[in-house]
């Protein structure tokens, strides 16, 4: 049962566990590289409740056991110094900066996968409604998300913020990230992203915005740098975007969804600036300036921050968690096709 390793085990000790079971037969490699998988640029993830039901949960820690919050531990910036500018080692050219990632649903997959901002540690659950799991509804011609979607971590949408651009208040969430690097990530994954450009939209009178970027790591990133970068080399990639987030909530009875600047993308200048904004009002929030509401702040990294906890503690959030266990079935429903 590899299970329990898979939280323990740092990307040093991968190395040398691979190198022990190598001679050992497909089985134990097929196990280590699920190992391997587990490994999410220094951080790792552990598995509660039971996948597909309603207590399922993720939650994430450091290679060294500590359990931390994905919406409040986790760096905007990637690889952070202590004094919390940006590694210079982190940028490509003189005015980029990558900022970490945290998948939340992979490409072509429903399960409307999401940070839970409500619970203590911030774990990535799957949503409710009506007393029901979520998926979205597959879009004809598209097969759940068309991206990995996800969030920035330490990035807040103020819902009592009314953004100068939308005229509308923030939905109270992280802000989201549409990945569109070939790569399908998972569930928990945290990546590296370089932001191209961002996308304004309204859902039921609130901005959410959708910021447009790509994994660092993918063969097209060196080459896609701006919003038209990709409208040149990926036709029709982003009228696809307005057109999915238009209509996904349509088959559950809803409006389509209505978009800012007359639903044109803006460019990367403009995404880095609500990003920065959106930081601005999550340092607030952790810091007590603004009010939390029912969001759950606890961290163990933020200093001078009131929600700050002890590892002891944060270890006790995810000891209460129910065991993992075994996955319920998904109903075929979620494969139906919907014109709209």
């Amino acid at each position: 049962m590899m299970r329990p390793l898979l939280w323990r085990c740092s990307r040093g000790s991968f190395l040398k566990t691979l190198s022990t079971f190598r001679a050992s037969g497909n089985k134990q490699i097929a196990q280590i590289h699920q190992l391997h998988l587990r490994l999410n640029m220094h951080y790792l993830t552990e598995e509660r409740g039971r996948p597909n039901a309603p207590d399922y949960r993720i939650y994430f820690k450091t290679p060294e056991g500590k359990y931390i919050s994905p919406f409040h531990d986790i760096p905007l910036f990637a690889e952070k110094e202590d004094n919390g500018v940006p590694a210079k080692r982190t940028k490509k050219s003189a005015s980029e900066v990558l900022y970490n990632m945290v998948v939340e649903v992979p490409r072509w997959s429903n399960a409307k996968m999401e940070i839970a901002t409500k619970e203590p540690l911030n774990p990535i659950k799957q949503d409710v409604k009506k007393g029901k799991l979520r998926y979205v509804a597959n879009i004809f011609p598209h097969k759940g998300y068309i991206w990995n979607y996800g969030a920035l971590p330490q990035t807040w949408e103020d819902p009592n913020h009314t953004d100068k651009n939308t005229e509308c208040c923030g939905d109270n969430d992280p802000i989201d990230v549409c990945d569109i690097g070939s790569q399908v990530c998972r569930p928990g994954q945290v990546i590296q992203v370089k932001v191209l450009g961002i996308l304004a939209m309204i859902d039921e009178g609130e901005t959410d915005w959708k910021v447009i970027a790509i994994n660092a790591e993918d063969p097209d990133a060196q080459n896609l740098n701006s919003i038209e970068d990709v409208r040149r080399s990926r036709p029709g990639h982003l009228e696809a975007t307005i057109e999915w987030f238009k209509k996904y909530k349509v088959p559950d009875g809803k409006p389509e969804n209505k978009f800012g600047f007359d639903g044109q993308f803006k460019d990367k200048d403009f995404a880095v600036e609500i990003i920065k904004s959106t930081h601005e009002h999550w340092r607030a929030l952790v810091h007590k300036q603004s009010a939390a509401g029912d969001i759950d702040c606890k961290n163990v990294s933020c200093c001078d921050s009131p929600f700050k906890c002890s590892d002891e503690k944060a270890n006790a959030v995810v000891q209460s968690a129910p065991a993992f266990g075994s996955a319920f079935a998904v109903s075929p429903d979620v494969d139906k096709w919907h014109f709209v």
